[in-house]
């Protein structure tokens, strides 16, 4: 199920990206009342009338900017709705060429409850990601200055969780998304046929696990 927030459509990509921001920050309070809702359901009378249980399990995927929309969604959601914290609601997230920043998912750093949130979280990053470059350059324009987590993944595996995962898609992402490098989750170099990228993140959605055969293993690089 796709969620669509309203990104702008400036001319020129580098201040498209600095105006985004402001609209992904906005956005996260229309789909934080999106997963309250989701948890008052789950949680009412209503939802224990049909005694089937539902074994379908909750997976997100989160594209670019709007990795910046799921980070602020969970922080608005905490804020207003789960003081005590928020619950595991998703098996996986998969947060691709995110333009955040590369710290993001450490423990009190801004994206820690995304962390929080996942049983587990895999990192697709590409160092010659151009659309985030466009990013970066937009945001030392504003005198910002930050890696995106999309470029380098995680800035030290050590200091964040044991849930997060790091996978390098450098050797494969302009071949599959020529010039830019940025969507190149979608498919491989035919389009409309699956990538490798496609098929790991395919196989963590099938057995819940980022590396099945290595549950000790937390970083990888993906080839043809």
């Amino acid at each position: 199920m796709p969620l669509i927030w309203p990104c702008d459509n400036d001319l020129g990509i580098v201040k498209d990206y600095w105006d985004d921001q402001e609209s992904a920050d906005l956005s996260a309070f229309s789909f934080a009342r999106v997963l309250q809702r989701f948890l008052e359901w789950r949680e009412s009378d209503q939802f224990e009338v049909d005694s089937t249980p539902c074994l379908k399990r909750i997976n997100v995927l989160a594209h670019s900017m709007g990795n910046r929309v799921l980070r602020e969604t969970l922080r608005v959601w905490r804020k207003y709705s789960l003081p005590g914290g928020v619950p595991m609601l998703f098996r996986n997230t998969f947060l691709i060429a995110a333009d955040i920043v590369n710290e993001s998912l450490e423990e009190g750093h801004s994206g820690e409850l995304i962390v929080h949130s996942s049983r587990n979280v895999t990192v697709y990053f590409a160092s010659d990601d151009l659309a985030l470059r466009a990013s970066k350059a937009s945001n030392l324009k504003n005198r910002i200055a930050s890696r995106r987590l999309g470029h380098s993944g995680p800035q030290d595996m050590t200091k964040v969780a044991r849930n997060v995962f790091a996978v390098d898609c450098d050797d494969v992402n302009t071949r599959y998304d020529y010039p830019k490098g940025h969507s190149y989750f979608r498919s491989g170099e035919v389009f409309g046929e699956p990538g490798v990228v496609f098929l790991h993140l395919f196989a963590a959605l099938r057995s819940g696990r980022v590396f099945p055969e290595d549950e000790t293993r937390r970083m990888t690089i993906l080839r043809d």
